[in-house]
């Protein structure tokens, strides 16, 4: 059994972690935002080659991800999380060379997202797993909202910085560097300021961690079971998993919601920018409005601590979101995907942090690394395939039927528009459907309404409780 007393300086620590990763997930953002609109001007505007990049990033997370969870139990774990951002470090390096040549092609972001996806996968149930260890249970919600919120506030600032500082940076290099290399750069020079930018924030969060000291985790009878050979130990987690049929149910809402809401989200920015005529402004107002909901919903959630019962704040916020996912498609200009993209933004650290917060409380912290690996795997699933599905999806079916004369404009062209952007608005309000209808048929199956009246926390829990 874990000796609950918290590590001197924990919540200290856990801060300058934190802050730590607010700037790489900002300089990521950046970056990323340069190879968004990079990409939709060399597609000609298509959704399939960006979708492609999102697949390539998440299939190796889910693919690799009971072999992440040994690894992550059996090592060190502020290591794993160094080695994560260093990989993501590397993977940007690569793409700026390239692009300094004037060799880069799309082909080479799903290569770069591959590897970034293959290390990102430590850094999740790492630093999840380092939380239960660093600080008191009563703090679980509110780290985890912070967690939330720091992802939010890069998408707050990451469209701002980008957007403002493109076009200078561009210029700037037009002006300093001689014309034939700046022609390998293509219409968007400052793409290469942008990509240092997330360089040096990778630096400074590695450099965080140099400096502060991540407890490793008591042995429990739960983790004596799981040791074994590296086979044994890769699937445990979903031998646990399986016999907690609570825990099971709530990753199953997350494995067809995820499905659901990926279909949407996977033509997020080719939807706005199609509808939009390729307005960066639009594009970077609708990112930050949403990004300004997560920070809000984080804020809340660190104040608040959610709702007592945190299983109500999964299936409900599930709901809720379907609702504004369902907005966002429908709405046709700029203030409609403001205030939906805001409005479930802001759900989103409720869903996450209630869902964090049940699950640190129950499994055992020596054990969270292969169990929380596992769990992304069944959560995300079928992720890669709704990223596969959903451009062409978009490009070849819901695109064409929503054009002037297609055959679906008679029918749902007054609630989505027609024209460009129409048909992936229209794909957005369904999937939004379907998404809301997970979150309430949760209620409808008492192991997952009920799942933190039937299972105990792991600090209280008898030994027949954890066997496998």
């Amino acid at each position: 059994m874990r000796n609950n007393a918290t590590p001197s300086g924990g919540m200290r620590t856990f801060t300058i972690i934190w802050i730590g990763q607010i700037l790489s997930l900002l300089g990521t953002a950046v970056g990323q935002y340069g190879l968004t609109l990079w990409a939709f001007d060399v597609s000609g505007g298509r959704a399939t080659p960006l979708t492609l990049i999102g697949f390539f990033f998440m299939a190796p997370m889910i693919a690799f991800a009971p072999i992440v969870g040994v690894l992550v139990d059996r090592s060190n774990r502020k290591l794993m999380m160094m080695l994560s951002d260093l990989a993501a470090a590397a993977a940007t390096l690569f793409i700026l060379i390239l692009y300094l040549s004037g060799k880069l092609q799309i082909w080479h972001l799903y290569i770069a997202a591959f590897v970034s996806g293959t290390f990102q996968g430590f850094q999740w149930p790492a630093y999840s797993a380092a939380i239960s260890t660093m600080l008191e249970k009563k703090h679980y919600t509110r780290a985890n909202a912070m967690l939330e919120t720091a992802g939010s506030a890069s998408g707050i600032f990451a469209p701002m910085i980008a957007g403002a500082l493109i076009g200078p940076l561009g210029a700037m290099i037009r002006t300093t560097f001689d014309p034939t290399f700046v022609a390998n750069l293509g219409n968007k020079p400052g793409l290469l300021g942008l990509l240092v930018i997330d360089l040096l924030s990778a630096a400074f969060a590695i450099g965080t961690l140099l400096f502060v000291s991540i407890p490793q985790p008591e042995r429990t009878a739960a983790g004596e079971q799981a040791r074994g050979n590296f086979l044994h130990e890769a699937a445990f987690g979903f031998k646990y998993i399986f016999k907690q049929p609570s825990l099971l149910g709530l990753q199953t809402v997350f494995l067809i919601g995820n499905f659901f809401s990926a279909l949407a989200f996977a033509v997020y920015a080719p939807m706005i920018l199609a509808r939009s005529g390729s307005n960066e402004l639009v594009f970077s107002s609708v990112q930050s409005a949403a990004a300004i909901g997560g920070v809000v919903g984080g804020l809340v959630i660190g104040a608040w601590g959610g709702f007592k019962r945190r299983v109500h704040g999964v299936l409900a916020g599930w709901a809720l979101s379907g609702l504004g996912i369902i907005a966002a498609g429908l709405s046709q200009a700029l203030p409609g995907w403001l205030a939906a993209g805001f409005f479930t933004s802001m759900l989103t650290p409720l869903i996450n942090g209630s869902n964090q917060a049940i699950w640190q409380s129950k499994v055992p912290p020596d054990i969270q690394g292969r169990v929380f690996a596992s769990r992304r795997l069944i959560a995300w699933l079928v992720s890669p395939l709704s990223q596969i599905l959903a451009g062409p999806l978009a490009d070849q079916v819901f695109e064409p039927a929503m054009q002037a004369g297609g055959p679906l404009t008679p029918l749902f062209g007054w609630l989505a528009g027609s024209g460009p952007g129409a048909g992936m608005g229209l794909q957005f309000a369904f999937a939004g459907l379907l998404t809301l209808l997970i979150g309430l048929g949760g209620y409808f199956f008492p192991v997952i309404r009920n799942a933190e009246d039937l299972l105990p926390d792991h600090d209280v829990a008898p030994p027949e409780a954890l066997q496998i």
